[in-house]
């Protein structure tokens, strides 16, 4: 299994990343994987959070969503991956390389495991990072107050086992390059309404911490 990549490879690619943010500045796209998962869920989740944070925190995010594969160098074009799912992950090496070139060349994933992914894609994420872990992102780190303040952290949107959430992340030189939110199922609280018969109050929040990290990503 080959993890190194050539530092002209890279610089190819940053040359590449720089220009697909030139032209979608501020697009997201949502993240397919293999193995059987779920990647598909919560279909209204990031379209109601882009529309709440180009209507409350002054970001012009596109509003139409694309797919992309994982495998693909169309991850490229997007400063903002989002991934979710219920089950089963599976990278490849090719994938595994894909993933880490975008993430090291400027790019930034957000995973939020909507009930029983954490198993599955804590294991598939040694295959892009061997020598990283997944450590717990500190409550004053600014993904949240990059607009509205979360003293506390993480917020908890379903139960499910009744855990604390979590805010894990991958660090390079400081610098955040993935998160993974556990135990919280933040994108739940995004998606519409009558979806999950949520309180407005836990929707709000679920939105406002969503708008953190989107704003964290775009505007910091």
């Amino acid at each position: 299994m080959r993890f190194s990549t050539s530092k002209k490879t890279l610089l190819t690619l940053s040359a590449c990343f720089i220009i697909g943010l030139t032209l979608n500045a501020q697009d997201v796209a949502v993240l397919k994987y293999n193995g059987g998962g779920d990647w598909y869920g919560n279909p209204t989740a990031l379209p109601n959070l882009v529309k709440f944070c180009n209507d409350n925190i002054n970001t012009n995010i596109n509003e139409s969503i694309e797919t992309v594969e994982v495998s693909s160098t169309d991850i490229f074009q997007y400063p903002f991956l989002h991934m979710t799912g219920h089950g089963n992950v599976f990278f490849s090496d090719e994938d595994a390389e894909n993933l880490r070139n975008y993430l090291f060349s400027g790019g930034f994933l957000h995973i939020d495991d909507n009930y029983g992914m954490e198993p599955y894609i804590t294991k598939e994420l040694k295959k892009v990072f061997p020598n990283k872990e997944l450590v717990e992102i500190p409550k004053t780190h600014p993904i949240f107050n990059a607009a509205y303040e979360f003293p506390n952290g993480l917020p908890k949107i379903h139960e499910h086992d009744g855990k604390a959430p979590q805010a894990l992340g991958i660090f390079d030189e400081g610098r955040l390059l993935l998160l993974f939110t556990f135990e919280s199922d933040i994108g739940d609280g995004w998606e519409d309404p009558e979806v999950h018969n949520d309180p407005e109050d836990v929707r709000l929040k679920a939105l406002k911490m969503g708008a953190n990290i989107m704003k964290y990503v775009f505007v910091n």
